[in-house]
């Protein structure tokens, strides 16, 4: 397949990035609160209409598997059309289920398969808009800004989770459910905005004659084909499997365990967003270790240690709880950060969409199997053995990472032409 011979570096160089780059990012942030800020009231309803982990785990699954099973299609396409048009028409579908979804509330005909459905719908939209604005980046700011935007993407996601549990909280406070969900369809068209009216930069493809299928094996070869790679997937996989079921059961651990409500709930969301903040700052000033790989195992190992620790404290500490929930926050970042740093500066522009589409893949597949473990697991075993066990396994996943050559010299690999 041949290629533009530019590069990345030299398409950046062509104009001042920063207010192109900066208004996109922003309008995108804004979006993500929205849809976090949507998740949380979601959930909440979910929590308080079934209090079920299974249903709670079913939602999960919904907001997973499309991601799983489109992904591969969604980074195909990112790496053969306009890249740009692609993030509006994801952003602009989910905003419209959203609109639905609030008459169906506001009519008072809601029922929990409607809630399902639009989380799967969203899922799907993701797995277009994720590869799609991820692969963009690369060329929307130089080369050497790469692992500042990833810090800043780990800041905004605690931004996120900050605002998302108080300001759903508050919202449920002063408003009905439909009115809370309408704040997402708001800051929907916020981030879709500035796509109108800048471009955002692609390699063309001077010959288009492959096919779709002949593209995807194409992707699939370059990660097989490099065992740090594909060493790196396995293990975000067997992590994602085990901790995942923790993020979706956390409102009936702090409402069984710690006897809380959402505004308990909100605060330890929100704090450990302030530690996610916390971390993406510190990833942007300082990678911690000279190789990216270290911090990211060093930090996951903790992140996920505490996530166990945090079901350990005792009931009515939870005070405790919250500062391990923190710390893992903290820690969520500055592994996050290098992961992304790692995958845009080794792979070529015009394969990542289909090379992050894969890892997106692998998983938003572990997660729906250990949803579905964690389900009736915690049913079974109460939702503080699933926080328990999935913690200590996927710290222990984390530190077996340390006895891989293939993923400790994943950087200073040589990365081949496409």
């Amino acid at each position: 397949m041949k290629q533009n011979t530019s590069t990345p570096l030299e398409i950046n160089t062509l104009s001042n990035w920063k207010p192109r780059f900066f208004s996109i990012w922003i309008g995108q942030a804004l979006s993500l609160v929205g849809s976090a800020l949507t998740q949380f009231v979601l959930l909440w309803w979910i929590t308080k209409t079934t209090n079920s982990s299974s249903a709670l785990a079913i939602a999960g699954v919904m907001g997973l598997l499309p991601q799983a099973i489109l992904g591969p299609l969604g980074g195909t396409l990112a790496d053969r059309l306009n890249r740009r048009v692609i993030m509006i028409a994801a952003d602009s579908i989910s905003a419209i289920a959203m609109i639905v979804l609030v008459y169906l509330f506001s009519s008072n005909q809601i029922q929990l398969w409607h809630i399902y459905s639009l989380m799967f719908l969203r899922s799907s939209m993701q797995a277009f808009q994720s590869p799609a604005a991820a692969a963009s980046t690369s060329l929307l700011v130089p080369a050497d800004w790469l692992p500042r935007v990833a810090g800043m993407n780990q800041a905004m996601q605690g931004i996120m989770t900050i605002a998302a549990a108080p300001l759903g909280a508050l919202a449920l406070a002063f408003l009905p459910f439909q009115g809370a969900l309408m704040i997402d369809v708001v800051t929907a068209i916020l981030g879709i905005v500035p796509l109108l009216f800048y471009a955002v930069p692609q390699i063309p493809r001077l010959e288009a004659t492959t096919s779709m299928w002949t593209d995807f094996r194409e992707g699939v070869a370059y990660v097989t084909q490099r065992r740090g790679l594909l060493m790196l997937y396995g293990l975000l996989g067997l992590v994602v499997l085990t901790i995942m079921p923790t993020f979706s059961l956390t409102p009936l651990l702090v409402t069984q365990y710690f006897r809380g409500g959402v505004n308990e709930v909100a605060l330890m969301e929100g704090l450990a967003g302030i530690g996610m903040i916390a971390g993406g700052v510190l990833i942007t000033i300082n990678p911690l270790f000279k190789k990216r790989i270290i911090t990211l195992l060093v930090s996951f190992a903790i992140s996920c240690g505490t996530v166990a620790l945090t079901a350990l404290a005792p009931s009515n500490a939870l005070w405790l709880a919250v500062i391990w929930w923190t710390l893992s926050g903290i820690t969520f970042s500055t592994g996050n950060a290098p992961m992304t740093a790692i995958l845009q500066t080794t792979v070529p522009n015009q394969i990542q969409g289909r090379v992050l589409s894969l890892m997106n893949t692998v998983m938003g597949l572990a997660g729906p199997i250990g949803l579905a473990i964690a389900g009736p697991l915690g049913d079974a075993i109460g939702v503080r053995g699933v926080f328990i066990v999935g913690g200590t396994l996927s710290a222990l996943v984390c530190v077996l990472g340390f006895f891989s050559s293939h993923l400790m010299n994943i950087e200073s690999a040589t990365t081949k032409s496409v």
